[in-house]
């Protein structure tokens, strides 16, 4: 008996628009099913997915995609997509080196219009190709899926507010599940509950839905006759005033009824949005219980659960949030700051101990940043928690708004480096180089968790704009210190090891990787700690008693900070022999953080080929 008997039957959309429409409830089923087997088996994102069954099937039912534009925003949602678009078959490779993105992705398939992982692009995107078509006289429909909590920012709105001035064809879709990653906050998800509570409004829908009970059937009849009834009452909402066609709220779990009403939006031209309600993790009651839990998993017993396994090492991100806690129960002036991450950032202990100094700011970097600077104008000393990757979407921000004015903000910005499965729009491989050349900024780099600490209190102690930049996962002493209020001298490296011949420089925790690898090899160590300002005495100090140097940062090496330590050993010694380590010009592939680090010669075993190649060119008489 076969597993999957509707689901077997597709590789393609075109397939599954063979199959009749009463048989979609249980291909939807099937779909979840497979869904939640594979997931549990490979890790990912999860809860996401099974939100979408049903709206992914009734979109590629409806539309003729890859011919039909569909766009989706972020893209956790997009397993489901992948599986009825010719990947099912390689879904356990999900994130794996070499295997599929967890992402939409265009190299990898014709059905991934836009490639996404960075929130509220979507409008903007489909917005664009719509134009494109238009210009080129086809008519293909746009299709962009967008979370209420993507809605929250900014860039959405941009693209709401320029696509109703135009008659392209594009249908939003609203998918409101009263979740981004974290619960939603703020006044856009609570104007979205007013709609679905709201009397009047429902009392409208209702209204229109009597009035088709008068008149003889055409096609489009409940979409115009819920319209007229709505304005005779006098209803809008806010997209309505955007300029858009609206339709909805409708259950997102109904793919009949999905079915119908892309079939009569189908129909309309112009801008269109369909306000749909989800239930994340739908399908999948511990999900449905616990969505944040089960938005991103590691692989686990569907019938158990995630389970708690034994407390391991501390990550980079709690010492953050032990920190952060301690240093709020000190100073009150210490306010949170995060842009829809508090679990991915460390913040909730702070969020629950703290919570009339804890703010979220949803899916909003640069009103982040700015929020930040204004805190900071009136005393307050904001501690803003952000990954490397979403700071870049603030970058204006952090030089005009904080650095420009000096201003008293320090940045915590997590999974900086290589974060691993991700891939390319979650690593953190910029920050150093976009960072080191802001007038004003304290950049630090530290290499445990002990460092972290210090330079953590270095940064909050300091009289201005300060960031401390940390990696996804474990240090090296396997544990939180407690009660360090110390700090360390800004701008000043520390000589791990006092070898000859060859110094080390090393920016960051791939520092320990280094330490028994020096020492087999009698070579200087420097942690370097400070990015900027960086320890230049330090430096011409080494220049004049070694042979060669190599430099270890895990972020871009162009334009990063390894450039600048050249120019300045060349200034004192052109002689001197100069190997740079770190992300070499390319967008960083996903995979588990130890195989890129492979790749780009950082893992302990690489590390120390090079060190001996350094060392054995050093000991060559020369000619």
């Amino acid at each position: 008996m076969q597993r999957y008997p509707l689901l077997d039957t597709i590789d393609t959309p075109s397939d599954l628009r063979k199959v009749p429409l009463e048989q979609l409830p249980a291909l939807c089923d099937e779909l979840r099913t497979c869904l939640l087997e594979t997931v549990a088996q490979t890790g990912g994102h999860l809860a996401s997915g099974l939100g979408v069954v049903e709206l992914t099937v009734a979109i590629h039912y409806v539309f003729d995609t890859p011919n039909d534009s569909l766009v989706w925003d972020v893209g956790h949602q997009a397993y489901p997509h992948k599986m009825l678009t010719e990947r099912r078959a390689r879904m356990a490779s999900m994130k794996k080196r070499h295997g599929l993105s967890g992402f939409p992705k265009r190299d990898e398939s014709r059905y991934d219009d836009f490639g996404v992982g960075h929130s509220s692009t979507s409008i903007s995107a489909a917005l664009g190709m719509a134009i494109a078509d238009q210009l080129n006289r086809r008519e293909n429909a746009h299709i962009a899926v967008i979370g209420d909590g993507a809605m929250t920012a900014g860039m959405a709105f941009e693209a709401l507010h320029h696509a109703a001035s135009l008659s392209a064809n594009i249908l939003v879709i609203l998918n409101d599940n009263d979740m981004s990653i974290s619960p939603n906050v703020g006044g856009l998800s609570s104007y979205l509950s007013k709609i679905l509570i709201s009397d009047l409004y429902q009392d409208v829908r209702s209204r229109g839905k009597k009035v088709l009970q008068h008149l003889p059937p055409f096609d489009g009849l409940a979409k115009f006759a819920e319209d007229r009834v709505k304005e005779f009452a006098g209803f809008s909402n806010l997209f309505e005033d955007f300029g858009f066609d609206y339709s909805g709220p409708e259950d997102g779990h109904d793919v009949l009824a999905l079915v119908e009403t892309l079939q009569t939006l189908q129909k309309h031209q112009g801008p269109k949005l369909l306000h749909i309600k989800t239930v994340k993790g739908k399908g999948y009651a511990k999900a449905e219980a616990a969505p944040v839990d089960y938005h991103g998993v590691s692989t686990f017993n569907i019938e158990q659960g995630l389970v708690n396994g034994k407390a391991g090492a501390p990550t980079f991100t709690q010492v953050f949030s032990q920190w952060l806690c301690e240093t709020a129960q000190r100073d009150k002036k210490l306010i949170g700051i995060t842009p829809a991450m508090r679990e991915g950032s460390g913040l909730v202990a702070f969020s629950e101990q703290f919570p009339e100094r804890y703010f979220d700011v949803a899916i909003a970097e640069q009103h982040a940043v700015t929020l930040a600077a204004g805190m900071a104008c009136k005393g307050s000393k904001p501690v803003v928690a952000i990954y490397s990757t979403f700071l870049q979407r603030a970058y204006d921000q952090l030089i005009h708004d904080v650095a420009l004015q000096n201003l008293d903000v320090l940045f915590a910005v997590d999974r900086a480096g290589i974060v691993g499965e991700d891939g390319a729009t979650h690593a953190g491989s910029f920050d150093l180089a976009y960072t080191r050349l802001i007038p004003n900024l304290v950049v630090m780099t530290p290499s445990d968790e002990a460092q972290m600490i210090q330079l953590l209190n270095t940064g909050y102690a300091h009289q201005g704009p300060a960031l401390v930049r940390y990696p996804k996962g474990q240090g090296e002493l396997g544990y939180i210190p407690t009660g360090n209020t110390h700090t360390v001298t800004i701008g000043k490296g520390h000589i791990v090891q006092t070898g000859k011949k060859l110094a080390i420089l090393v920016f960051g925790t791939l520092l320990s990787r280094l330490k028994p690898i020096a020492a087999d090899y009698q070579a200087t160590l420097v942690d370097m700690r400070f990015v900027k300002p960086l320890d230049i005495d330090l430096i011409k100090q080494l220049s004049t008693n070694h042979d060669s140097f190599l430099i270890i940062e895990e972020g871009c090496l162009l334009g990063g900070i390894g450039e600048q330590v050249q120019q300045i050993i060349h200034q004192q010694a052109k002689h001197i022999h100069i190997h740079c380590l770190g992300i070499s010009d390319e967008f960083t592939p996903h995979g588990k953080r130890e195989e890129i680090l492979a790749h780009y010669g950082l893992d302990s075993s690489s590390l120390r080929k090079t060190v001996d190649q350094l060392v054995t060119a050093n000991n060559k008489p020369q000619s």
